[in-house]
């Protein structure tokens, strides 16, 4: 399987470019050429059985809730939520689970409410631009198994603590995500405490509500967290926190680690121990990186109006690689490992 050459078509205005020798303000486009994904094991005939089930019950939908209470109005679902609900979203919620196929049905429901009451749609380039204006997060590079890399600069920090702090990292999750490439469903946070004073780090309040939203809203997401330069104030802070972590991802927490071992050092910013001279310049990094993210959007969303709008569309398809769409595979029981 190929991906199409419409990634490596990209405008370059999202392209990585050098205003002085060597320094990058773009976000990078690719992997390094060694960085390969790593594949899910193929189902097993029980697993396909499950998702065939979940499949068949999340097709049924025609309307969903808008606010997580009970007895709350529905509206019809949308095109956007039928397309966010692919074989690999499903497959997701049900790893989560542990395969209990009616805990994925209904997290897979609360997800799209949530998503709804949360307001996605209003989470805009220009909304949150103020709080990234310093650079306090970045998606930049690709660790060895090609996860695209967002980094959280606490020492960046330039706003005071509010609800748009956390919407700042859920928008900047969703272009992580816009970003992943074929083969690809999680990504690696990089987290870098150095020079980070008291009061820039998050409360336990905004912590616990961000764990609730990633551990909740985006299960099988996280591949790797690599969290460097962690003073004593915090260390305390991650004990607080470790008990609202679930054991799956407190396995993917690694402290004070090597970075170079887990991220290309051509594609690891020099700060952290790589070569990648990046520097952040909000005028230029900003509009980049919500053009690149449009670009992929769009392109996913022609693929699947191509496919025929079919849930349970195939990512890998949907991110241009070069195999048929739902529509196109004759029998349900060819879906679950052909790919």
């Amino acid at each position: 399987m190929a991906a199409k050459d419409s990634l490596a078509g990209e405008k370059t205005a999202a392209s990585p470019v050098a205003t002085a020798p060597g320094v990058v303000q773009k976000p990078l486009i690719h992997p390094a050429d060694d960085a390969k994904p790593q594949p899910p094991p193929a189902l097993t005939p029980d697993q396909q059985a499950k998702y065939e089930t979940v499949l068949k019950t999340v097709s049924s939908w025609t309307t969903v809730p808008i606010k997580a209470e009970k007895n709350a109005p529905t509206e019809p679902i949308t095109d956007d939520e039928r397309m966010w609900l692919t074989r690999e979203c499903i497959l997701r919620y049900l790893r989560a689970t542990k395969w209990n196929s009616f805990e994925a049905e209904t997290r897979l429901q609360k997800t799209l409410t949530w998503r709804r009451e949360y307001g996605l749609d209003k989470l805009t380039p220009d909304y949150i631009s103020i709080e990234n204006e310093t650079g306090k997060q970045v998606i930049m590079g690709y660790d060895v198994h090609a996860r695209p890399c967002l980094y959280l600069l606490p020492s960046n920090q330039n706003t005071e603590r509010s609800d748009r702090q956390i919407q700042h990292l859920v928008f900047m999750l969703e272009r992580v995500i816009d970003l992943m490439g074929p083969d690809q469903e999680t990504l690696a946070l990089l987290v870098n405490f150095k020079e980070t004073k008291s009061g820039e780090n998050a409360s336990v309040g905004q912590a616990k509500q961000t764990l609730d939203i990633l551990q909740n809203h985006y299960p099988e997401r996280l591949g790797r967290a690599l969290v460097i330069n962690v003073p004593f104030l915090i260390w305390g802070f991650f004990k607080l926190i470790t008990p609202f972590i679930d054991p799956n991802t407190r396995e993917k927490l690694k402290f004070n680690e090597d970075l170079r071992t887990h991220v290309p050092p051509s594609q690891l910013m020099k700060p952290v121990g790589g070569e990648l001279e990046f520097q952040y310049d909000h005028s230029i990094y900003w509009p980049a990186l919500n053009e690149l993210a449009q670009q992929r959007r769009d392109a996913y969303r022609e693929r699947w109006i191509q496919g025929g709008k079919q849930i349970g569309e195939y990512e890998n398809y949907l991110k241009g690689v070069d195999i048929p769409s739902v529509s196109q595979v004759a029998t349900p029981s060819v879906t679950g490992n052909m790919f």
